[in-house]
C-alpha cells in the first residue's frame, strides 16, 4: 500500500486566560465557561496553519493518544479499507 493522497489540517490554538485567581482547568468546556459566564477574561490565537500528510497526521493522531483509525489511517498513514 502506499500513504494516503488525502490531505489534512492541522491548526493550533493559543488560549490565554486571565483571572484574579489560579486558573489550571485544562477541559475546553471549563475554559469556555469560565470566559463566557464565569469570572474570567480570555481569547484565543490561531498560531500555526498546516497541510500534513497520512503519515504525518497518523504520528499526530498517536500523540495526542488518539488512533489514526479516527481518520482512517493505518499507523502508517495508508488509508484503510473503512476510508
Amino acid at each position: 500500500m502506499k500513504p494516503s493522497q488525502r490531505k489534512f489540517y492541522r491548526t493550533v490554538i493559543q488560549i490565554e486566560v486571565l483571572s484574579e485567581e489560579p486558573f489550571a482547568s485544562m477541559v475546553l468546556e471549563d475554559i469556555a465557561e469560565a470566559v463566557d459566564e464565569g469570572p474570567c477574561s480570555g481569547r484565543t490565537k490561531v498560531r500555526r496553519r498546516e497541510v500534513v500528510d497520512g503519515p504525518t497526521m497518523a504520528k499526530l493522531l498517536d500523540a495526542q493518544g488518539s488512533d489514526p483509525g479516527f481518520f482512517n489511517l493505518t499507523d502508517v498513514g495508508e488509508d484503510t479499507d473503512d476510508g
